[in-house]
């Protein structure tokens, strides 16, 4: 199947000017020591005046802090690596296939940036003087023509455009139970159209509306492609009172859906694909980080490669682990596979290790010759990352998928 995942154009390499650069690097580490003000008054006048756009921002990650804090990593991260353009490269492509997911456009950038440049004077006051206001202000325009430019190869690719047309209505076919807290549901175009194009290890968008609410979230695709349906997996994000922070909105939903219950469905994004599928791959996951391993698990099955796989995963215990009997249905089918689980709760079963998921255990001398890829919370890929580097797997060989609002994890 043929789809884009690389959003990189090589015909053209933009460049901020020396001025802009050398202003930038006297500036950046002021703009990251006031980053969380800067976007708590950009979210604020933003949503103020345009409040459709709540609707793109994940609410407990508003509540929490987490989505000002990740907008205040991407601004001085993407300044203070302009010089190290190979590791912007796969963020930026990250940043664009979740953008695209999210239908987009680039007028809502020009919303963006004059909110977000405004911000940056209302905190920083006196120090923002024309010329430094005019640096940051070429900062944020690459980036922006960078991601526009990217985003509209997308679009193009999957032939469609971010406006009304976007989202199809989608019909919920059956509900499968997975574990306390984890269910799949299969979804069914109401048009009668096929189902959208992926690849295994991509994601689509979900968006519903309740009352005056209307929320986006991302979910993987955890069968194989169907033209008739999608499946996705969702967990129930519990909120914590304690700190203000609701349930997740539409997980919440989407648990409560009934056969019959429409949503709407963007095309489906994301480049956390096996794109070497003769060479050794080994997934690494954790938690609900599952549900992008499972496709390309079963992926696999249907080459003829020699090339091993292997698939590690931690978990509470045997029962928390969705989609598990169907990752162990296709271990038979696979040439070369080897399957860990890794529970705390010592019920181990055929497949599993007591304890916490320990690469040093389970992959002494990794093989340099692998595609590595990673999808669980922050600190866990961040630490299974360390320990490949520090066994000489070479970074570019590293790569994880991102569902909470850092899409710049990965630049520290």
């Amino acid at each position: 199947m043929n789809i884009q995942t690389n959003t990189s154009d090589t015909r053209k390499v933009s460049t901020l000017s020396p001025a802009t650069l050398e202003i930038v690097a006297a500036t950046v580490e002021v703009v990251r020591a006031n980053g969380t003000a800067i976007t708590d008054v950009f979210y604020r006048n933003m949503l103020s005046a345009y409040p459709e756009l709540q609707r793109l921002f994940n609410m407990p990650n508003q509540a929490s802090g987490g989505q000002k804090q990740a907008l205040a990593s991407a601004v001085y991260a993407y300044a203070a690596n302009q010089n190290n353009p190979e590791a912007l490269e796969p963020v930026l492509n990250r940043i664009a296939h979740k953008h695209a997911s999210l239908g987009i456009t680039p007028a809502q950038y020009t919303i963006v940036g004059k909110y977000l440049l405004g911000a940056v004077a209302d905190v920083l006051g006196d120090a923002i003087t024309p010329e430094v206001a005019a640096a940051w202000d070429e900062v944020y325009w690459q980036l922006a023509c960078d991601l526009i430019a990217r985003e509209a190869r997308l679009y193009q690719f999957q032939n469609t455009q971010p406006d009304a047309s976007y989202w199809r209505p989608y019909e919920v076919a059956s509900i499968e139970q997975e574990t306390r807290d984890v269910v799949s549901v299969w979804l069914e175009p109401v048009d009668g159209q096929p189902a959208s194009p992926f690849m295994p290890g991509q994601y689509i968008s979900v968006a519903l509306e309740d009352g005056d609410v209307h929320q986006i979230r991302q979910y993987s695709l955890t069968a194989l492609p169907q033209k008739e349906r999608l499946k996705i997996t969702v967990k129930r994000e519990p909120g914590i009172p304690a700190q203000k922070i609701p349930d997740g909105f539409l997980s919440s939903r989407l648990h409560a859906m009934e056969p019959g219950d429409q949503v709407r469905v963007g095309e489906a994004y994301g480049d956390f694909i096996d794109v070497e599928p003769n060479a050794p791959l080994v997934l690494i996951s954790a938690g609900v980080g599952i549900t992008p391993m499972v496709s390309l698990w079963k992926q696999r099955t249907l080459n003829s490669s020699n090339a091993k796989v292997t698939f590690i995963h931690g978990n509470r215990s045997l029962a928390d682990i969705p989609l598990r009997f169907q990752v162990e249905q296709a271990f038979p089918y696979l040439n070369q596979a080897e399957l860990i689980w890794y529970v705390e709760d010592g019920k181990v079963g055929d497949f599993g290790k007591e304890g916490r998921l320990n690469l040093a255990e389970s992959l002494p001398r990794p093989d340099l010759s692998a595609r590595y890829m990673l999808c669980g919370p922050l600190a866990f890929m961040r630490t299974q990352r360390e320990y490949l580097l520090q066994q000489g797997v070479d970074p570019m060989s590293i790569h994880y998928e991102v569902f909470g609002p850092d899409l710049f994890a990965g630049l520290d």
